[in-house]
């Protein structure tokens, strides 16, 4: 529209000047050497836009004919890119779909049209891993390196081929030198991390943490949640040898996580050792209160050493009430009653855990009550042969890895704060941990997953003894359960998982075996576990 309307405007400033000029007649008189040329304004005025227009032209042609080689080179650098950039697109491609040789292929066409670009040593290097050429792949790395621009992407796959060959040093060489060069890359400053962790430097470690977070990578409840693991950490290691630094250690993961069951637990254990029992009871039930956990319980119970059954019963009794009547507070309650010798108290706190399926734990605790109050008799044989199969009690998980007590870190992944507290599935299976080291999304191979673990097996069933097998005696029997039950040793990759299984118990506890089924019995038990 704003064109059509600037046209009409210049043709009506045009007619307005032919207007002019023809009621304004005159005469124009050239003479040059020799010569007179005698024309009108009008005439002179079309003949001076003749000329203009044809030296315009001629200008345009000569020009044309002067940077007509630069214009030749320029296409064809510009076909040679755009072929060298079509390469590099299909390469990638072709690194992503494993076809080894068309990546190749691709790789050396965008070098040879390309030359040393950024997006080149990066297919090149690309194209080495997925062919397994892990020489030619740090040779280009080691060319990113040169360049101000690719010098950190150079650095990781610095980084990542160290680690693939087993090299820690050099792979925490490469990791902090680029957490030097660019402190938001969120893969430097996990490995360095991860490294600190790795070498109990947990004071380095909540240097790196306080950087990450200053820098955004974390947001502020992760920050203060990896503070208060990494302090706890510190005053687990420093307990032996440092037990004030230990204690400031922990009242500090305290003040930062006040749910964090092992800080709250060495806090306590510390302050009641000062005899401040105020403050240790104080920072317990904190804990307590968030999660109800027998390591609280523990030292809750034990606050002040000399005391009798009696007091310790009515500190669990203050933990059932804080807890609203969770399982662990009843637990609490019947441990100390037992020890109390108060076995009807025991039985009340006990009673609403036997409705349904009665864990490990409780199945033993009923054991002992038995046995303390009625000596060795059917029923605590049968409750000890009931925790053979029983759902297993809340332990310490962490990417399939069951443990008897809190660590800071992962001991397959090395990742930070992994352990929680909950019930283990019936079977544990280690994750399938795919190994995270390549330069852009891992495409230069498949995943590799750990060797899997072989499928446990159920223990047949014991055929009838010929000869009657001796019967070990009930406390013997419930040392070596306990010591199977509460193995917190690490999986291994070749050592076959617990099973379990799930186990439907009928309404009404089943008749006593007879001594020698018995023996039978508890010998498939064990075996099982």
């Amino acid at each position: 529209m704003w064109r059509a309307l600037v046209f009409i405007g210049l043709l009506c400033v045009a007619a307005f000047g032919a207007v002019w000029l023809a009621d304004r007649p005159g005469t124009v008189l050239i003479t040059f050497a020799g010569y007179e040329i005698q024309m009108s304004v009008a005439v002179a005025a079309i003949a001076l836009t003749g000329l203009a227009l044809f030296l315009a032209l001629l200008w345009s042609l000569v020009s044309g004919i002067l940077h007509l080689p630069s214009r030749l080179t320029f296409a064809s650098r510009a076909r040679r890119r755009s072929r060298g950039y079509q390469a590099v697109s299909r390469g990638m491609v072709a690194v992503g779909a494993g076809d080894t040789i068309a990546a190749r292929r691709y790789a050396n066409e965008a070098e040879r049209l390309l030359g040393r670009e950024p997006l080149t040593l990066l297919l090149k290097a690309q194209a080495a891993q997925v062919s397994g050429n892990r020489d030619a792949a740090e040779a280009a790395f080691t060319q990113m390196m040169e360049e101000d621009e690719t010098r950190v992407l150079g650095l990781r796959g610095l980084f990542v081929e160290a680690r693939r060959r087993g090299d820690t040093g050099a792979a925490q060489q490469y990791a902090s030198e680029a957490v030097r060069l660019a402190p938001a890359a969120a893969w430097a400053s996990d490995a360095v991390l991860e490294a600190r962790c790795a070498d109990h430097d947990w004071r380095g470690a909540l240097e790196a943490v306080e950087r990450r977070a200053s820098l955004g990578l974390l947001n502020k409840a992760t920050a203060k949640r990896h503070r208060a693991v990494l302090l706890t950490a510190d005053a687990l290691e420093r307990v032996d040898h440092d037990s004030d630094g230990a204690l400031r250690s922990a009242q500090d993961a305290v003040r930062l996580a006040p749910d964090l069951v092992p800080a709250a637990a060495m806090a306590g254990r510390l302050l009641s050792r000062k005899g401040d029992l105020r403050r240790a009871a104080k920072v317990v039930e904190a804990a307590w209160r968030s999660l109800p956990h027998p390591d609280l319980a523990d030292v809750y119970l034990n606050l002040r050493p000399g005391d009798s059954g009696l007091d310790r019963l009515k500190r669990a009794e203050t933990l059932m009430r804080l807890s609203g009547g969770a399982p662990e507070g009843r637990l609490a309650v019947a441990r100390a009653a037992l020890e109390a010798r108060e076995f009807d108290r025991a039985r009340d706190a006990l009673e609403p855990l036997l409705q349904d399926r009665p864990s490990m734990r409780v199945c033993l605790l009923m054991s002992d009550l038995e046995q303390a109050e009625h000596g060795s008799t059917g029923k605590g044989r049968e409750w000890l042969a009931r925790a053979t199969r029983a759902p297993r009690d809340p332990a310490w998980i962490a990417d399939g890895v069951v443990s008897d007590r809190w660590l800071p870190i992962s001991p397959v992944t090395g990742r930070l704060d992994a352990f929680v507290w909950q019930a283990p599935p019936d079977v544990l299976v280690a994750p399938e941990l795919t190994l995270h080291d390549d330069v852009t999304a891992d495409l230069d191979d498949e995943p590799r997953p750990l060797p899997a673990m072989p499928a446990p097996e159920l223990a047949p069933e014991p055929a009838a003894p010929r000869d009657p097998l001796p019967e070990p005696e009930p406390d013997v029997l419930k040392n070596e359960l306990k010591a199977a039950l509460s193995s917190g040793e690490p999986v291994k990759e070749d050592t076959p998982l617990p099973p379990p299984g799930p186990v439907v118990f009928p309404a009404t506890p089943p008749d006593v075996p007879k001594p020698k089924e018995e023996a039978a019995v508890r010998r498939s038990a064990f075996s099982v576990w």
